[in-house]
């Protein structure tokens, strides 16, 4: 034993001497022993690293569920997309589950593209929570307890329509950049577009889907990526059937400080959240005739109000103050303090300040509690931790023991958990002479609507998301100065539930018949294997 302890040492110092005899050769430093070994340790490390593949990855799993009384065989597969630059070199593995129904045809079967938004969010919240033959079984509003979770078979899946796609934009979930292309290299509203158009280029090239009726299903941001996207994709020869946007923003232009356009935006969300927590005065019966109101409000002298500035007259003032009051709850004097322009963080401090309780900024059914009731806005957004460890725990369990996608890659929610992450804003809208430093990629889906005139958009709208309100919305999507005919193609839904409609099991599905009505609507009867089924109206 002794004598193999002397002869590594032995071994040790020769190939440390051999070592430094080199890095004296070169004019450097002998290096330590410590050094020596760091870079030894750090070499191991790196044949260690949990990479994602560059040969593209497929996981395929068979399953059953049941839609409507039918049952629907389907293939789940959980796999990567590699995408390449235009010299065919890998530029990054963009991670997917599909959900196809067995025995379909593709020429008549639709297919639907389904992301989460952030920007560098992964879409394991629409994956895991919304139109997925599997979801996670959510209240309303209420704190999801934590593990073990209710997850099963969802009555409310998309499948008895459409394939389902779900796809991790680069840098979050599985999805990772290749190479020596970098993270940054996709992080903005053009590269994350692109990316996303050279995935589901892929994804219907590898499947052969190209004769599939196809639409994009985006959440929040990922609103903002379908308007790009949709003009993207078209450019490059995929045309799409339809667009589905849930709780939208399209113009952060309007977000500018010194622009009053978002405090009107916000004024019918501020007056659905009163009548929903009992502080609008002379509520009428339904949030829908409560929005009505503060929108024809928002429009008339609210809007004259704010365009006046601070030449306004004390009387206006206090006149429009006591009008904005009856509609959201705050005091007369709160709202002239804030010279008419209350901001969101305000507001979900005030609604309940005498109840020492703060409301949800993604969902504001939901209500949190501060330290105090003092502040100038809530610690935390209740509506996001109430849900957040489900999800994910959820997720976790379902990819490895459901899909049987086994990696020793981390599961990232969002890219920004990688140092330096940094999002570029900067966006060239077609026919635009310069690069917008705020995007407006409501011009991109115009673009794509005047250009293929069966391009079908349908909005959906929380009427408590203060993410994302509704009425911003309406502004963004009515200002694309489309013709009557491109105009009939847009269609907007509404629910009880917030940014995340679908944590609403009622809503999620009023929702899902609404979204069926639309590709049966935008596709007819499809032609051979399952059929795309017309929805059953609801009375």
């Amino acid at each position: 034993m002794r004598f193999m302890l002397a002869a590594s040492a032995a071994a040790l110092l020769l190939s440390t001497s051999a070592l430094a005899q080199n890095a004296g050769s070169s004019g450097d430093k002998p290096k330590s022993l410590d050094a020596i070994h760091s870079e030894q340790m750090i070499e191991q490390a790196k044949s260690g690293y949990a990479d994602a593949p560059v040969d593209e990855r497929t996981v395929q799993t068979r399953h059953s569920a049941s839609v409507g009384g039918r049952t629907i065989p389907y293939t789940a597969t959980a796999g990567t997309l590699t995408i390449r630059d235009v010299a065919g070199k890998p530029k990054a593995s963009i991670f997917y589950t599909a959900y196809t129904a067995d025995g379909a045809s593709s020429a008549g079967r639709p297919v639907m593209f389904f992301y989460n938004g952030g920007p560098g969010s992964a879409s394991l919240w629409l994956r895991m929570g919304s139109f997925g033959p599997m979801r996670i079984q959510t209240g309303n509003p209420e704190t999801i307890r934590p593990a073990p979770f209710n997850f099963g078979a969802n009555p409310d899946t998309l499948l008895g329509s459409t394939d389902l796609v779900f796809i991790d934009a680069p840098g979050t979930g599985y999805s990772r950049p290749l190479g020596d292309a970098k993270g940054s290299d996709f992080y903005g509203v053009d590269q994350d577009a692109d990316a996303f158009s050279r995935a589901i280029i892929r994804y219907v090239t590898k499947f052969g889907r190209w004769d599939s009726p196809k639409f994009l299903f985006g959440e929040s941001y990922g609103t903002t990526r379908s308007g790009a996207l949709a003009y993207q994709l078209q450019d490059r020869g995929l045309a799409l059937n339809g667009v589905i946007l849930l709780s939208s923003i399209m113009n952060y232009g309007r977000r500018q400080p010194g622009l009053d356009r978002d405090y009107l935006n916000y004024l019918p969300s501020y007056a659905a959240t009163a009548w929903y927590h009992h502080k609008m005065a002379n509520a009428p019966a339904t949030v829908d005739q409560a929005a009505a109101e503060a929108r024809a409000f928002a429009q008339g002298p609210y809007a004259a109000a704010l365009e006046k500035g601070q030449t306004i007259s004390p009387e206006e003032r206090h006149s429009v103050a006591l009008q904005m009051s009856a509609l959201t709850g705050l005091s007369p004097e709160f709202i002239e303090r804030a010279n008419l322009r209350v901001d969101l963080s305000r507001f979900r401090k005030e609604l309940l300040r005498s109840e020492r309780e703060t409301i949800g900024r993604y969902d504001s059914r939901y209500t949190g509690v501060d330290p105090d009731a003092a502040g100038e806005s809530p610690d935390y957004d209740a509506s996001d931790t109430a849900i957040s460890g489900a999800f994910i725990g959820t997720l976790n369990t379902y990819l490895a023991r459901d899909l049987g996608y086994q990696t020793n890659m981390a599961y990232r929610a969002s890219a920004s958990e990688e140092e330096g992450f940094k999002w570029d804003w900067n966006h060239k809208a077609p026919g635009a002479r310069f690069p917008l430093q705020s995007p407006d990629t409501a011009l991109d889906l115009a673009a794509a609507m005047r250009q293929n005139p069966y391009l079908k958009v349908l909005s959906l709208n929380g009427w408590y998301d203060m993410a994302t309100p509704f009425f911003g919305t309406e502004y963004d999507l009515n200002h694309m100065m489309l013709e009557p005919a491109q105009a009939r193609n847009l269609q907007f839904r509404y629910y009880p539930s917030g940014h995340m409609v679908y944590l609403n099991p009622d809503a999620l599905h009023s929702m899902r018949l609404d979204v069926e009505r639309f590709v049966y609507d935008a596709v007819g009867e499809a032609r051979g294997g399952t059929p795309v089924a017309a929805p059953r109206r609801r009375h």
